[in-house]
């Protein structure tokens, strides 16, 4: 075979592949990256080790990979909507698919709080510069997560029809954006204190209001779920999994209330009326302030725990009944539960606590098992994907375009290409 001809087949057989990846693209992808992003953050969390060389280099890879995932996810969805205009009124139209979108400012966010406590707190790459870069992507981040969640409440209400019956736990998804973004304000404010107090007590109160917010829309949303369930019973199929959502809300929440606290303890006006900077803790009000964060925190991790079993029950149930094919609904399990493992050993430190470090260690190993099983068959269907996509191509050989647009699109209706 003469090497142009070569070149140019690989060449065609790449730009297939891409444009069936660009048009199967949907905000779900981000999901991927909420997960992975929240893997890199538990090393850094990590009650044993903490802080060593081996956790913070895991955790940097981790990182880089889900920068790689966000940029890739990012590149498929701004090609697809730029491709297909049409697309994109249509996205927010769809009851099931909108929702996901707000995915994107929470993997960004996983993004911020991994470079703010590893590559800036600990290695010091870019010193201030690259601390206030983070910042702005942080205020750039909120304002996307306000637009999710308001604009996409207002979609639901207003331009979609929806029902009690067919309600799942993802109608969360675009109001937990404000709590992961407060919990996200949290992180860099720690460090951004180092700085400027004021700009960091400005992050932490506009992250008490996006956190006071995004709790409770979530609650009342969460309120209609349990409704759902007793009415309706549990979902069939992919839907079930959307049981573990829930820890979305409470966790983060409990998590983001934890360090606000722990930021208004040097940052509060102090009880004497001496309004310098820096405060003295033991004169401060934040002390108090971070006593009454500590025990809501408690409240709203003892709220997840409701949820995991009751998660764990409705899991139980739901596949003695039917398996659950694979599909990337399986990537929202990672996220809720690397949440939950994040706070229960953020509130072991609080308390000083030996059961909740174990605790926490032992649910943010299984995390971890759970995220490397769901990569890896997440890798696994790619590669099916793929080769189901170069046979057909070597099967039609010698038909035209048109022809082989028409088989294209009889043949992507595969459960392994449903991760894509």
């Amino acid at each position: 075979m003469h090497p142009s001809r070569s070149r140019r087949g690989w060449w065609n057989a790449v730009a297939d592949v891409s444009r069936m990846l660009v048009k199967r693209a949907s905000p779900a992808l981000f999901a991927a990256t909420m997960g992975t992003g929240a893997i890199s953050g538990l090393f850094v969390a990590f009650p044993y080790a903490t802080g060593s060389h081996p956790m913070l280099v895991f955790s940097l890879i981790i990182f880089f990979l889900n920068l790689a995932l966000f940029i890739l996810s990012f590149v498929l969805l701004a090609a697809k909507y730029i491709r297909y205009r049409g697309k994109w009124i249509a996205l927010w139209n769809n009851p099931a698919t909108s929702v996901y979108v707000g995915c994107f400012p929470m993997g960004g966010t996983t993004l911020i709080n991994v470079a703010t406590q590893v590559i800036h707190s600990e290695y010091n790459i870019g010193g201030k510069g690259f601390l206030y870069f983070l910042w702005a992507m942080w205020w750039l981040d909120i304002c996307i997560s306000f637009l999710c969640c308001w604009v996409g409440l207002h979609y639901m209400i207003t331009n979609q029809k929806h029902s009690l019956e067919a309600m799942n736990a993802t109608w969360i998804l675009p109001v937990v954006t404000l709590i992961v973004a407060a919990s996200c304000g949290g992180v860099v404010a720690g460090s951004l204190v180092h700085y400027s107090e004021t700009h960091a007590l400005n992050t932490v109160i506009v992250s008490v209001f996006m956190v006071t917010v995004g709790l409770c829309l979530a609650l009342m949303i969460l309120t209609i779920y349990i409704l759902r369930l007793i009415i309706h019973g549990l979902p069939s199929g992919g839907p079930l999994l959307s049981v573990f959502l829930p820890l979305g809300p409470t966790g983060q929440a409990g998590y983001a209330v934890l360090l606000i606290g722990q930021n208004l303890r040097t940052l509060f006006p102090p009880l004497l009326g001496n309004a310098g900077f820096p405060l003295k803790p033991d004169t401060s009000a934040g002390v108090i302030v971070d006593v009454v964060c500590t025990c809501i925190s408690f409240v709203l991790w003892s709220m997840a725990t409701m949820w995991i079993l009751y998660a764990f029950l409705a899991l139980h149930t739901g596949l003695r009944q039917a398996l659950i094919p694979f599909k990337i609904p399986f990537w929202g399990l990672v996220f809720p539960n690397a949440v939950y493992a994040n706070l229960t050993i953020q509130i072991s430190n609080a308390f000083d606590s030996r059961a909740f470090r174990v605790w926490g260690a032992i649910y943010a190993v299984g995390t971890l098992l759970l995220w490397i099983s769901i990569f890896s068959r997440s890798l696994w269907e790619l590669k099916t994907f793929l080769i189901i996509r170069k046979n057909a191509d070597s099967n039609l050989e010698d038909k035209d375009d048109v022809q082989q647009e028409i088989h294209t699109h009889g043949s992507t209706h595969t459960s392994s290409t449903e991760i894509v």
